[in-house]
């Protein structure tokens, strides 16, 4: 038996208006071309659909059951047209993110409700467990957007700046080397290092810094939460190296000292990685617009919330 969508769609209506004529109107044909389509799906069935001694019109057994079919499906039919009509619009979509940075949550929350209000039709996830394969995942299509500092030329994956930032040492102003101007490599050798739990090549103490002077701190205490790290710092458990834009309160707290890492600093660029063909997608282009405002505003405060980060340009 061949039911399509038409045929579910006839018996939904001939039940709701009770009889051909209206039942024609509401689906805009004609009575004798839906007469003729009852009589071939009743030909199909071998069974009566409807019994047409009663007025209003009526299902019989089989077309009842025929009935509650449609009325599973036809709804169902329905939102996916609209979810069709959403993504050809550009109205809707998905946006699965995977972050190979632990401290960007810090910014990213804001950057989601922002994002959600704007967009309420885009499915929103992340996907943190694909953080350490994370540019592969993009490219099976697993995620839609990878934030990164490490950009890699990959076909058909593309990198979108989003903003510079500096990493900067934490200590508690007790602490000795609060004393220094700044610190260099050789700094850490007797050092507990409070860091997020992720990789070495991750983290940006280790990896622009630490891993080609070849030194290795004392030990390294791995924390969770940025709020945890600074509450070690400030009880002298530890030091850290933490981004710029997750350390406003602590430029006003007497209990920390920031420094730069080096005389010159370092100064790191975060990307927003997509799918070539996916970057020029509306929803997709806001998202990049507010990632590379919200890290400003958590450095400067909300009147920053207006400024261009040094990587858009």
């Amino acid at each position: 038996m061949n039911i399509e969508f038409r045929h579910l769609r006839t018996v939904k209506a001939i039940h709701d208006t009770g009889g051909l004529a209206r039942a024609a109107e509401l689906l805009n044909i004609t009575q004798s071309a839906l007469s003729h389509q009852v009589k071939g799906l009743e030909d199909q069935a071998g069974v009566e659909l409807f019994v047409r001694r009663t007025k209003p019109m009526k299902l019989s057994a089989a077309g009842h059951r025929l009935l509650r079919l449609a009325e599973r499906v036809l709804p169902e039919l329905e939102a996916l047209e609209q979810d069709f009509a959403g993504l050809r619009s550009g109205k809707a979509g998905r946006l699965h993110l995977a972050i190979e940075c632990h401290a960007c949550y810090e910014w990213l929350f804001p950057v989601l409700e922002q994002f959600r209000k704007a967009w309420p039709e885009v499915d929103v996830d992340i996907r943190a467990g694909l953080a350490f394969d994370a540019l592969n995942a993009l490219a099976r299509e697993e995620v839609d957007l990878v934030i990164s500092s490490d950009p890699e030329e990959i076909p058909g994956i593309q990198f979108a700046p989003l903003f510079d930032y500096q990493p900067v040492f934490v200590a508690s102003a007790a602490h000795p080397l609060a004393a220094k101007p700044f610190v260099e490599a050789a700094d850490f050798r007797d050092e507990v290092l409070i860091a997020y739990p992720v990789e070495r090549s991750k983290l940006d103490v280790f990896k622009m810094l630490l891993m080609p002077a070849g030194v290795e701190p004392r030990s390294i205490r791995r924390v969770e939460l940025t709020a945890m790290i600074l509450l070690l710092v400030a009880s002298q458990r530890g030091v850290a190296v933490l981004p710029d834009w997750v350390l406003r309160q602590v430029k006003v707290s007497s209990d920390y000292v920031t420094r730069p890492i080096t005389r010159e600093g370092i100064t790191r660029r975060m990307y927003a990685a997509t799918r070539s063909d996916d970057g020029a997608k509306p929803y997709m282009a806001h998202w990049v617009k507010l990632a590379r405002t919200e890290p400003v505003v958590l450095r400067q405060g909300n009147a920053a919330r207006g400024a261009v980060p040094a990587a858009e340009g």
